[in-house]
């Protein structure tokens, strides 16, 4: 197999000729001004980059960024050796341990969100935890944006949408925050595989990016139908679509921060459909990752997804692969880490409490065995000998707790029913989840002043959240 290193530059040379020969098609008037004003030529509707242009202007983005919470105690650093994880993003429907789904809502949308707020696990929280149904799509971005600044005082995620969308969140979080002053929200911008970023998405780059807030520019080409069947294609033009859409960023906002994102996958081409839970996701997650680093950029990918229907041995073992890869190989802010099934169509509360397990699980590993005197401990060694026992040894009692991973939902030892045991944990953990979470509340004069701003622009919150 070849080399890390000489596969990420075979990409790269492979990327910088396809951004070269056939370009990136931007579908919005401004970024094409933009990159006409830096110097890209267009060449039949798509805009074609020297090798030259593109790294000089990805190499303005910063290589870490540190993330501002509401609550300095979920302040997270974003890219170096650091992972910070996500929630799902964008599900449209809630599955049940039945696998029976129905369409989501805005009750499901707060109650995932108590949920990652009571997490500790987790220093993020909103963006598109899923897509209520029961909401105005024009003012849906809004209304989610509310519900995650009123509900977690964590990192918070944005959904993408139109600028006036998105002036308007910005405009919730200066009066939340007392300003932009650091990053404080995320959003992702999806490319549209094959090669092209549409108005929607330019329209979120560019007002993220102008008031200092990061997004994450991201590709999820599906090896077989919108890109190249061979991951090494799909990975080619992966990289070309995100650095382009980075380079623009750069353009119109030197030094904005920036998330390398790929969460690219294979297709199943029986279906047409995304295999998000593959092998080959895996791996594009393993060599996103690595593609950032050589970029020297923070990355973004993977999560724990299934393309199961309902919670069985399947949505099991494909969000452990999916997950433990993208912390393994580096990956710094993982969207999707929690609930995330059927091929990212749905949300399901016991997939996500059974995803919690596995980030617990997953981050025991990756911390690894700490070797000094202290967790060695020959005296007590020597002293216990031959044949003895260490249950009673005050260093059993000093680490068992921290040292050993304690499952929360997972069976061990003797159990009544085996058959239903697995499931009856879950049900429980996630009640004792909610029964734990407590609001963080903000200053009535600073939901006064957001009713205001929503009001001007004919939003009544009250006909949405009648307890706000």
């Amino acid at each position: 197999m070849m080399e890390m290193k000489e596969a990420l530059q075979k990409i790269h040379e492979a990327s910088m000729r396809i951004l070269e020969r056939t370009g990136m098609k931007f579908l919005h008037p401004e970024a094409g001004e933009i990159l006409k004003a830096h110097g890209v030529k267009e060449k039949n509707g798509a805009f074609c980059f020297t090798e030259k242009q593109i790294m000089d202007w990805v190499g303005k983005a910063p290589e870490t960024f540190t993330f501002k919470a509401r609550n300095s105690a979920y302040d997270a650093e974003i890219g170096g050796d650091n992972y910070v994880c996500a929630p799902g993003y964008g599900a449209p429907q809630i599955c049940d341990a039945e696998g029976v789904k129905r369409d989501a809502i805005m009750k499901d949308y707060i109650q995932i969100a108590k949920l990652f707020q009571v997490n500790p696990f987790y220093k993020t929280n909103g963006g598109i935890l899923v897509q209520p149904s029961d909401v105005p799509p024009e003012i849906s971005p809004t209304l989610m944006h509310y519900a995650a600044l009123t509900h977690s005082d964590k990192c918070l995620q944005c959904p993408s949408g139109y600028q006036d969308q998105m002036e308007i969140m910005m405009e919730m979080s200066k009066i939340v925050f007392g300003g932009l002053d650091a990053p404080r929200m995320i959003t992702i911008v999806n490319t549209n595989s094959p090669l092209q970023l549409d108005g929607v998405m330019v329209d979120t780059l560019l007002t993220f990016g102008r008031n200092g807030q990061p997004t994450c520019v991201s590709a999820a080409v599906m090896a077989g139908t919108t890109g190249p069947i061979t991951l090494a294609g799909t990975l080619a033009v992966a990289n070309a679509e995100v650095l382009a859409g980075i380079a623009l960023l750069q353009m119109a906002c030197p030094g904005a921060p920036v998330v390398y994102g790929n969460q690219s996958t294979t297709s199943d081409m029986a279906t047409g459909s995304m295999a998000g839970g593959s092998p080959e996701g895996a791996l594009c997650y393993k060599y996103g990752a690595q593609l950032a680093k050589f970029y020297k950029l923070p990355s973004r990918g993977g999560g724990a997804p299934s393309d199961g229907r309902v919670l069985n041995g399947q949505a099991g073992y494909e969000a452990m692969l999916t997950y433990m890869s993208s912390v393994t190989n580096g990956m710094n802010y993982i969207i999707h880490s929690a609930g995330i099934m059927d091929g990212f169509s749905s949300m399901s509360y016991e997939k996500l409490i059974m995803d919690f397990e596995i980030n617990r699980m997953v981050d025991r590993y990756h911390r690894g065995v700490e070797v000094n005197e202290e967790t060695v401990q020959e005296d007590m060694i020597d002293r216990v000998g031959h044949g003895g026992n260490y249950m009673t040894e005050k260093h059993t009692f000093k680490y068992c707790r921290k040292e050993t991973f304690i499952p929360k939902i997972g069976t061990r030892g003797r159990v009544d029913n085996p058959a239903t045991q697995f499931n009856t944990n879950i049900e429980n953990q996630l009640q004792t989840m909610f029964k734990q979470y407590e609001q963080p509340k903000l200053p009535d004069s600073t939901l006064r002043e957001i009713d205001a701003l929503l009001e001007s622009k004919g939003i009544k919150i009250k006909n949405y959240f009648p307890e706000a």
